[in-house]
């Protein structure tokens, strides 16, 4: 598609879009490396050239004190804008789940407004979370016409609620077209915020978005009910240890988020990047990962203002950025928060992969967010740690310095256990995508077989606990680490070590779910875990209340048999070893666990009776509600099949094919005899039948009834033709001259920076 000289045109052109705000200014030096084919030459020789990058500000002159929390109207802006007693009040319902009284509502809307309006804002937008995992947003301007003149109007009915259309929303099934009504609830206890433009402001406030059915179309409404649940269940644990009043117990999470940086002149040449977020066609370069020094290695200077603004952006908005690193592959980096609410952690997860997108381009950059969007060296996930607790009884996986005597941490961490086994394929199934499918179960991220790893010392007790019911003082300890020169300080040593194969492993005081993909929103796992662990939590309490009919006396009792018991019968996910090894795939099988390698196989597992029951019981989701993220799920890995499987066959045949008949010809007129024509002939001459199998299969993949049989058609039969396609095409890569091939190479991408 760059042959065309008024297209090639174009496409520079918005390559060269990155610098809309001004931010980076280039300087530029002769070029001393360039490749053949011209407008890969053209954008190689931009960025052989670039020298220095100059920002707009400095933390040197800014301080990150002052600008931390500047665009959110948070608890104490709020209270300098309220009367005491809607404070209270409006306090009481962010922080203890209390019911939100509608007067207050007219109060807060008016300081709101007053607020946005001093920072720049002429529009508000409730913004919210469809289906598709992404951000929607509808803007609304505070003035209507007075008179002459305009007047600035924010009701607390207008705060409260909100009324898009729903009709244009993925719902699998519980919308029709027709049925058009849907609204955004505002969720109070998510900080309102102001986001920025070129030429003002606009105040957002997060929200849950139903249907007029009360259906949740959304990411937030499951996740808000599914914290409900949990802090009701773990409230009832707390109880029956003597704390009636432990404040609410709240999930909370820290997702590290992995992602790839490429050049954007580099990018805009690449249909199958911009399109799907990742590379259809690619070379293994000459150097990938395998030196093993890109993880943790020195940033470059350009990828390093990229990050720094990246903060500077999050801190307005109060997002506890605390690391970035570069990752295991060429190109690919790291950033992590801290703890945070889950439905806060959710709302600013969604924020931060916006400003990387957005502060990329501000660099000339493109930020990939895709799982895979490079053959042969490491996807990126979205590790997502998660625990519980309150400001009251702190974290409630902490395990202290003698866990085995921590009975609060041993119920907690035993009922993760049992919500783990139990739901062990929804688990896998809310983080299936076509996207991920190509992640899970290489080495670079966990397997698709899920496990927990809770390392030496807490193995060891759990052991005990499922043998003897009471476990007896672990042998395991902390210690102190020699390093072996005398003028180094010594360390403090955990009791275990960590485990990087494992898809749900405990890391000190938390859980990490690895498997998540790095596109993916995090509400999905998020509600899921709460509303297992829930679940769990609930058995637990009804089987305790029971047996000890309010005696204290009698807890010690009944814990020791529900230990014994509980982890006799679902200890089976526990394993501490290598989960790439083939022989823990042997033995998992033995232990009856699942394995559910691609995305068909996983996504029955939403709506099994077990999971319908367990979503039910604690009134997160309904049935149907689980049916339509099933059904939409498979529909997206139709389409995602459909659309990368479109554009193999136009590359492929528009630029790959054509490239090798260039290349053809000039050999013949060449006259050599070298063998390299006989090659690219008979790679050419596979090509056809490839693309022509590829295109008669992918017409017969539908996208619409009975998705699950299409999906399975996708997977069995599409994909291995695409892949048979993408083959030979990156055989002819390693043959034809380079001044005729077409697309930006691996070495290219992955290297230049």
């Amino acid at each position: 598609m760059c042959f065309h000289k008024q297209r090639k045109t174009f496409i520079r052109t918005l390559a060269n879009l990155h610098n809309l705000h001004n931010i980076s200014q280039l300087t530029y030096t002769k070029p001393t490396q360039m490749s053949g084919n011209a407008a890969r030459r053209k954008a190689i020789e931009g960025i052989a050239s670039l020298t220095t990058t100059t920002a707009s500000f400095s933390f040197k002159e800014e301080s990150v004190e002052d600008l931390y929390g500047s665009n959110v109207f948070s608890l104490d802006k709020i209270q300098k804008s309220l009367p005491k007693a809607v404070f209270k009040s409006l306090k009481n319902v962010i922080e203890n789940g209390g019911k939100l009284d509608p007067a207050v509502a007219d109060v807060v809307a008016s300081a709101m407004k007053d607020w946005a309006i001093a920072k720049g804002a002429t529009h508000y937008a409730h913004v919210f979370y469809p289906l598709t995992g992404l951000t929607a947003e509808k803007h609304d301007s505070f003035y209507e016409p007075n008179g002459s003149k305009t007047l600035a109007i924010f009701s607390g009915k207008t705060l409260i609620q909100g009324e898009p259309d729903a009709s244009s929303f993925p719902s699998g099934g519980i919308r029709a077209t027709f049925e058009a009504r849907g609204y955004t609830v505002w969720d109070v206890t998510s900080p309102a915020y102001i986001i920025e433009g070129v030429n003002g402001s606009t105040l957002c406030i997060p929200t849950a978005f139903v249907s007029w059915t009360e259906e949740a179309l959304d990411k937030k409404t499951p996740l808000l009910r599914s914290m409900q649940a949990l802090n009701i269940e773990a409230g009832r644990i707390l109880k029956l240890f003597g704390d009636a009043e432990p404040g609410f117990i709240s999930a909370t999470a820290g997702p590290e988020q992995e992602y790839f940086l490429v050049d954007s002149r580099l990018y805009h040449l690449r249909p199958d990047l911009y399109t799907c977020g990742r590379t259809l066609f690619g070379a293994k370069p000459a150097r990938g990962q395998e030196f093993e020094d890109q993880y943790f290695g020195s940033i470059p200077d350009r990828v390093l203002a990229f990050m720094m603004e990246v903060e500077r952006e999050a801190f307005k908005l109060a997002i506890p950025l605390k690391t970035r690193h570069n990752e295991v592959a060429p190109g690919q980096y790291e950033v992590a928060p801290i703890f945070e609410t889950a439905n806060v952690a959710h709302d600013h997860q969604q924020l931060v992969m916006i400003i990387l997108k957005k502060v990329a381009r501000r660099h000339g950059l493109v930020c990939l967010l895709a799982e895979k969007p490079f053959a042969g060296v490491n996807g990126s996930g979205k590790h997502l740690n998660w625990s519980l607790g309150s400001a009251k009884v702190g974290n409630l996986l902490e395990p202290g310095e003698a866990p085995h005597d921590n009975k609060l941490f041993l119920i907690f961490a035993t009922a993760v256990i049992r919500a783990v086994n139990l739901h062990q394929g929804v688990l896998r199934a809310f983080v299936a995508s076509a996207g991920n499918d190509y992640r899970l179960g290489a080495n670079e991220a966990p397997p698709a077989i899920i496990s927990i790893y809770l390392g030496e010392q807490l193995g060891e007790i759990f052991a005990q606990l499922s043998a003897k019911g009471f476990a007896v003082a672990s042998k395991k300890r902390n210690g102190v680490l020699n390093v072996g020169v005398n003028a180094l300080p010594a360390l403090s040593k955990d009791a275990g070590d960590r485990n990087r194969t494992s898809p749900f492993a405990f890391t000190g005081n938390k859980f990490e779910f690895r498997a998540v993909g790095s596109t993916f929103s995090i509400a999905g796992p998020l509600f899921l875990l709460n509303t297992i662990v829930a679940d769990s939590l609930q058995y637990f309490a009804d089987r305790i209340e029971k047996e000890t009919k309010g005696d204290p006396k009698k807890l010690d009792v009944a814990l020791q048999e529900l230990f014994k018991e509980v982890l006799t019968e679902h200890g089976k996910i526990i394993f501490n070893g290598n989960g790439y090894s083939e022989e823990w795939t042997a033995e998992a099988a033995k232990r009856g666990l699942l394995n559910l390698k691609s995305t068909p196989e996983a996504l029955p597992q939403v709506t099994l009776k077990s999971t319908v029951d367990a979503f039910k019981r604690q009134n997160v989701l309904t049935k149907r509600e689980l049916e339509s993220r099933e059904e939409l799920s498979y529909e997206s890995y139709v389409h995602s099949i459909r659309s990368e499987s479109k554009l193999t066959l136009e590359i492929g045949r528009t630029q790959i094919y054509p490239a090798a008949i260039r290349y053809i010809t000039e050999l013949k007129a060449s006259g050599l005899e070298d063998g390299v024509l006989e090659k690219v002939s008979a790679l050419a001459t596979g090509l056809v039948p490839a693309l022509d199998e590829l295109n008669v299969l992918r017409e017969e993949l539908k996208a619409g009834e009975n998705a699950k049989k299409n999906a399975i058609f996708g997977r069995d039969k599409v994909l291995p033709a695409v892949e048979k396609v993408r083959e030979i095409a990156d055989s002819l890569e390693e043959l034809i001259a380079d001044d005729l091939w077409p697309l930006p190479s691996y070495q290219e991408l992955l290297f230049l920076r």
